[in-house]
């Protein structure tokens, strides 16, 4: 089964996330997502498989220095600045298959392994 994590190098938990799957024989698909973005239909797939709203994947932050935690945003505004702003993304975000898990903490992406 392949694995591909939404990775970004100068975050720590996602650093130690690849190294947790690489230590368990897993070598995953990199996506460097601020490089290369995932477009609308992709975050929606992966927000499927979270089972999480838009704005639940939204880092505070970074949403807020993007003006994309205002309340009164749909899902779909709130998508459209994550494409525009793959930074508001929550990261590393890990897929296998038909799963998907958030490696905060990086343990927690082994239950969908």
């Amino acid at each position: 089964m392949s694995v591909t994590i939404y990775h970004n190098p100068r975050c720590g938990k996602s650093r130690a996330t690849l190294a947790l799957l690489e230590k368990k024989g897993v070598r995953p698909r990199v996506v460097e997502y601020l490089k290369t973005p995932p477009d609308k239909a992709e975050l929606k797939r992966l927000l499927a498989l979270l089972g999480m709203t838009p704005r639940a994947l939204l880092r505070a932050k970074e949403a807020k220095e993007a003006g994309l935690d205002r309340a009164e945003l749909s899902d779909d505004a709130i998508i459209a600045g994550m494409v525009a702003h793959p930074i508001v993304i929550e990261r590393p975000i890990v897929v296998s298959g038909s799963r998907a898990a958030i490696g905060r903490p990086p343990e927690a992406v082994l239950k969908i392994l």
